[in-house]
């Protein structure tokens, strides 16, 4: 095959396993490890093409390989790292470091018992695969709870968990390598205490003094803004070099805490560098594990035989559940949920890189001759596939079990709580889905609470603010307050949180449709309910009268017969499948009401006609004028917290 051929190959399978994980629902690295091992066994290994590409030599592609795969990993590291933020630990800081340190090491001597007796490797592989095998894969652990989303504790537990013992692991695995490996002799305790010492000393003064370095040089304006990305990049990069240089494995250690840095110090926003590295490692995950995954061949996988099934079962029943009950024992997780976390330790990218760099070396150095050396890598991708697909497939069913999540993320997050709004949030709440109402207006949020709505003081704008929200069962935000700028501020602040098919926003008001003054149709999100359903029009049809009413479609009740009930045409807003799947009704792809369908319609009055649109059709400069200076002193009087004449009249009544 040819070498450029293969390049493309690998982002292009990389990108298709994940899109096909998304689709299927099963555990994105599952698939790319399985796309990466048919690459290799029915095309060609990575390799052979490196080897020719540098004139044939056969320790050239390894050689290649693995400095980029080191450096692919360390951008993954730090990627990570900008998502720890330290104000989580109020919650799962106690747990986490249980589970760091106390966890690591049962789970250590755990791995390497099983190791021994069940594969018959000598002590001191086994020792080295058990310090491997102590990471858990954030890169796997992020998609899962993404997926399942469980209570807001157990996910900061184990994503804190996921990244931190990453370096941990791979230093352990490094001093086990070096002390004992290498020595083959009984290691000094001493000498390994200096060198995981000195190790640490160095992955966290040069992450701080990096961290330390940027924030200086991006608050005073030493970097352009399009230039923050790819410095902050390069600085990682460095660092993680330099550190490797002086203390192997201790990169990671830089890497993640100048991530943690950066994504905690309050002088700047770090959003667009961590949508930069969000792109990047989603690609370098799919090619990674195409790559590695290359390298193993199905007929290594086969000699390994029931062995191999028997440490993933051993690791998964017996030795996790141990270490996780054991470290966490008078903790502040309940039983519930230390057994969901006993029950999520996928291995991921840094056990497979690290268990192949290890192999390399150990094959370069003929006088160590340890048995079974040759199978580390293999069965190191043996348990992250057996790991991966027990706990893809297990995870959901757990959470439910266990009941620390919502089986389908079905409910909603409303910004706003107008009275119209709380009106539409109770029929769906009555519907038999959670909702969550959230308005910067205390008033609102309190006659909504007296409702019987869950409702937050609150601004959605604010990042602390929605970090603090519960949004356990939560799939799908509704902007609906009266100012179009805040809603649409909203859906783009909250984009990580929802997928795009899942933000929706009112349409804009007149003024805002078209001209320089306006808004621009890509800050919007998916349009709800219908052409010309401004907040304004919305309002005044509910308070000439119309109702919100949910009515439930059959063969001898038609939406036909529903209108003719009415006498005029009805606002859909929103219909519930018999499966109990809410649709809501967008300008992009309308509703066609069928049997057996329940909808939610906004009926009693003809829609009232929008006065600012008919000025616009007119096209009198004057009435733009009116327009605008109405429409802004409306919400200057209303401010963000989108208080408007109806609202007023609200008030006036409680």
């Amino acid at each position: 095959m040819d070498f450029l051929l293969y390049l493309a190959l690998v982002p292009a399978l990389g990108v298709t396993a994940q899109w096909l994980a998304w689709r299927t629902k099963l555990p994105s690295i599952l698939l790319l490890l399985l796309f990466g091992v048919c690459l290799g066994h029915f095309v060609v290994q990575p390799d052979s093409l490196l080897a020719q590409l540098t004139g044939g030599d056969e320790t050239a592609g390894p050689n290649i390989l693995f400095p980029l795969v080191s450096l692919s990993v360390a951008i993954i590291m730090f990627e990570g790292g900008l998502t720890l933020k330290l104000s989580e630990l109020r919650e799962s800081g106690s747990s986490s470091l249980r589970l760091c340190t106390v966890g690591a090491l049962l789970a250590f001597i755990g791995n390497t018992l099983a190791i021994h007796f069940i594969l018959g490797f000598v002590w001191h592989l086994s020792f080295l695969l058990g310090a491997i095998l102590v990471v858990t894969g954030p890169t796997v652990i992020g998609p899962l709870l993404r997926q399942v989303k469980p209570s807001r504790r157990v996910a900061s537990t184990l994503k804190w968990e996921g990244i931190v013992i990453d370096p941990i692991g791979a230093v352990l695995a490094v001093l086990v390598y070096e002390e004992l490996v290498l020595a083959q002799s009984t290691p000094h305790l001493a000498g390994a205490l200096k060198s995981l010492l000195i190790t640490t000393a160095i992955g966290v003064g040069l992450g701080v003094l990096g961290g330390a370095l940027l924030t200086q040089a991006l608050r005073r304006y030493w970097v352009p803004d399009h230039l923050h990305g790819v410095a902050a990049l390069s600085l990682a990069l460095l660092l993680f070099a330099l550190a490797n240089m002086v203390a192997h494995e201790s990169g990671l250690i830089v890497v993640t805490v100048l991530g943690i840095w950066l994504t905690n110090q309050k002088h700047f926003d770090v959003e667009h560098i961590i949508e930069l590295k969000e792109n990047l490692r989603t690609l370098l995950i799919g090619c990674l594990f195409i790559v590695l995954g290359s390298r193993v061949q199905l007929s290594d996988l086969a000699t390994i035989g029931m062995p191999g099934i028997g440490l993933i079962l051993a690791l998964i029943f017996i030795v996790r559940p141990l270490s996780v009950y054991i470290s966490l024992l008078r903790s502040p997780l309940n039983y519930r949920e230390q057994t969901f976390i006993a029950g999520l330790a996928p291995r991921g990218i840094v056990a497979a890189a690290v268990s192949s760099v290890f192999a390399l070396s150990m094959e370069s150095r003929t006088d160590l001759n340890i048995p079974g050396a040759d199978q580390l890598a293999t069965v190191t991708f043996l348990v992250i596939i057996g790991t991966v697909a027990v706990y893809g497939i297990a995870a959901a069913p757990l959470a439910r079990l266990l009941k620390l999540a919502d089986e389908s993320s079905r409910g909603v997050l409303i910004a706003g709580a107008d009275v119209w709004v709380r009106d539409f949030a109770h029929e769906l709440k009555e519907a038999g889905f959670p909702v969550l109402l959230v308005d910067t207006n205390y008033n609102k949020v309190s006659q909504a609470r007296m409702a019987g709505l869950r409702a937050e003081c609150a601004n959605i704008l604010n990042e602390h603010a929605r970090e603090d929200l519960d949004l356990s069962g939560i799939g799908r935000l509704l902007a609906m307050t009266p100012n179009d700028e805040v809603n649409s501020l909203a859906l783009r602040e909250c984009r990580t949180m929802f997928d795009s098919s899942r933000l929706y926003q009112l349409t804009f008001k007149s003024k805002n449709m078209a001209g320089r003054r306006g808004l621009t149709k890509n800050l919007m999100g998916r349009e709800l309910f219908g052409e010309g359903l401004t907040f304004t029009r919305l309002s005044e049809m509910h308070a000439a009268g119309a109702t919100l009413k949910t009515t439930k479609l059959t063969e001898s009740f038609t939406f036909a017969d529903f209108q003719d009930k009415y006498g005029e045409v009805p606002t859909v807003l929103c219909a519930i499948t018999s499966e109990g799947a809410l649709n809501i009704n967008t300008v992009d792809a309308p509703l066609v009401p069928a049997a057996g369908q329940t909808i939610l319609a906004l009926v009693g009055t003809t829609p009232v006609p929008d006065k600012h649109a008919v000025k616009a059709t007119k096209k009198r400069p004057e009435s733009d004028a009116t327009e605008s200076t109405a429409s802004d002193s409306a919400q200057a009087d209303s401010g963000d917290d989108g208080s408007s004449d109806s609202n007023g009249r609200e008030g006036a009544a409680s």
